[in-house]
């Protein structure tokens, strides 16, 4: 199988046939995940650390499903009340990892580059589960799957991104796997929310919603990420919502098998309506959840074959 990696830090150092050979083992584990018996043994006598310097409750429980479903030791380190807040920095905590000896380190961090730097200390392989605002490579991958899934294909879809572009790890690792796929991308949101050099990125770039969503075939829309803001950037949620919420009337001018996806969590009444979010017809955020699972198993699996790989040799 074609992967060769020692870490899963971000999609831009994916080439197009180890994307797919991820997203192929993660077909295979999506169907693992529906049969009464789930588990397998690919992770067998590895230890799995979790470490989350920002809460995600779903991106964390699917890492640590996906672990022990593939039978790693899982362990969890809550990072809110760990030495790092006491001063303690990721060098020192990269140390004391070292120390464990763990398998896998599964990251999340609120400053880009900062999984990147643990990875270059660690003796393991690192998974990164979202560094600020440079990329969420799993969370890309999923949506990958999903629209394959759907779709029946991943190249040469239109795909319009929607919303908070500009603080969105999200929008930027689906820019760069899209990119490879050779799918058309389609940014829409206000100035205020796209990131500076938008032109340079290989997208289109849409102020007005209607216009953006037309003739699409898959719309991901994307939640504000006030936590990354500073100042105001839009003037109200519910002019916001009027302008950039997708509702019925704006996914009316996307193709009639327009899929909708959202990364979560979800804002309803804010960048999604409610009714939108729950069409069984159209929408496919719940297999978004099912896929994270299954590509973080792949994803675990891939890196552990490596790892052993490299330890007999």
């Amino acid at each position: 199988m074609s992967f060769a990696h020692r870490h899963l830090l971000g999609i831009e150092q994916l080439s197009p046939d180890e994307i797919v050979t991820l997203l192929d083992l993660a077909d295979d584990y999506a169907e693992l995940n529906r049969r009464a018996d789930k588990h397998g043994d690919a992770l067998a006598g590895l230890t799995q650390i979790n470490m989350f310097f920002e809460n995600s409750t779903r991106t964390q429980a699917s890492f640590e499903l996906a672990g022990k479903r593939l039978g790693a030791d899982v362990m969890n380190m809550s990072m809110q009340t760990s030495s790092v807040k006491k001063g303690e920095t990721l060098i020192d905590t990269a140390m004391t990892l070292n120390a464990m000896h763990p398998d896998l380190l599964v990251v999340r961090h609120p400053a880009s580059g900062a999984v990147d730097l643990l990875a270059q200390k660690v003796n393991c392989a690192v998974l990164n589960a979202g560094d600020g605002r440079h990329e969420h490579p799993t969370q890309a991958l999923l949506d990958a799957l999903t629209i394959r899934r759907a779709k029946g294909r991943l190249h040469r879809l239109s795909v319009a991104i929607c919303g908070d572009i500009a603080h969105s790890r999200v929008a930027r690792s689906n820019l760069l796997l899209l990119n490879k796929m050779e799918s058309r991308i389609r940014l829409i949101g206000p100035p205020t929310l796209m990131p500076a050099g938008v032109g340079a990125l290989g997208v289109e770039v849409f102020e007005d919603m209607a216009e953006g969503l037309r003739d699409v075939d898959v719309v991901m829309m994307l939640r504000l990420q006030k936590e990354r803001m500073d100042g105001g950037f839009i003037p109200s949620e519910r002019e916001y919502f009027y302008r950039y919420g997708l509702d019925a009337e704006k996914l009316a001018m996307a193709k009639p098998d327009a899929i909708v996806m959202h990364p979560g969590p979800m804002n309803r009444g804010v960048e999604i309506d409610g009714t939108i979010a729950d069409d069984i017809n159209r929408s496919v955020i719940q297999d978004q959840v099912e896929m994270g699972v299954a590509v973080r198993m792949a994803a675990m699996d891939l890196l552990a074959r490596n790892l052993r790989e490299r330890t007999a040799a």
